[in-house]
């Protein structure tokens, strides 16, 4: 007699712990989506995720500074127009520090060094050399934080992507679709994390990072979902279905 392992006959406490995982996981990735929206969505000064927002993200903006960048996106609510465009054309003008002391370190008092202090995970805009950094030409992500960012994904992102397509690998599912479902978000996440080093030297690559978000966002959500319906709700055509599929494939029902 052959030992059904599945979902559907999971003693009710393994569903709890493996339902409190799925949940948090998949109120994570909204988070993660969100977090993108209000970081790279927001790079070309538009709302929504587009590609010029992955080319300004990793390629960076060359025809300007990150300065101008983030005062035409995301921090455009935070100072009234003549102020950004004070700040803008000083960027502009290579960021001197002879209009430092007099026009320009008044405005950041004013305006930013409320969030860009010491104190803060925030460039500290108190100090000259920190902000001519952002006022020079937006060349995109440095090696040093791709690299931190590369490895940091990777690594804990693929034990995200083990334990839901273990639990998911209890499904009752075609076996070519549970296989291809738990393999796409590893092939996925690889494609993604590379293409942000692409993207760094050659913007056209800037889909591929899109892409590979997707994909691996569609498969887990598929597994996640799949999941939770086969641990809480009625199992018996599932049953019936996952144990016909194993007897066709036994060597027995071929004989």
């Amino acid at each position: 007699m052959i030992q059904i392992t599945s979902l559907a006959r999971l003693p009710l406490s393994y569903k709890v712990l493996f339902t409190g995982f799925l949940l948090v996981i998949g109120v994570g990735l909204l988070m993660s989506g969100a977090q993108i929206m209000l970081t790279h969505g927001q790079a070309d000064g538009k709302p929504g995720l587009s590609i010029n927002d992955i080319v300004y993200s990793y390629y960076g903006n060359r025809s300007g500074s990150k300065l101008e960048a983030m005062l035409n996106g995301q921090m455009k609510p935070m100072a009234p127009d003549p102020v950004r465009f004070e700040l803008i054309q000083w960027a502009r003008d290579g960021g001197p520090i002879t209009e430092w002391a007099p026009r320009i370190e008044p405005i950041m008092k004013q305006y930013c060094v409320s969030c860009h202090n010491t104190g803060s995970s925030l460039p500290d805009f108190t100090k000259f050399e920190n902000v001519k950094k952002v006022a020079e030409v937006d060349e995109g992500a440095s090696i040093g934080s791709l690299t931190r960012v590369s490895h940091i994904h990777l690594f804990g992102i693929a034990f995200i992507f083990l334990f839901v397509g273990w639990i998911f690998g209890l499904a009752q599912y075609p076996t070519r679709w549970k296989v291809i479902l738990i393999a796409t978000p590893f092939t996925f996440l690889l494609l993604d994390v590379l293409s942000w080093w692409l993207t760094k030297y050659i913007p056209t690559f800037a889909w591929l990072t899109m892409i590979g978000g997707i994909g691996y966002s569609l498969a887990s959500t598929v597994m996640i979902i799949t999941s939770l319906a086969q641990m809480w709700l009625p199992p018996e055509k599932w049953l019936a279905y996952w144990t016909s599929e194993k007897a066709a494939e036994s060597p027995s029902s071929a004989s």
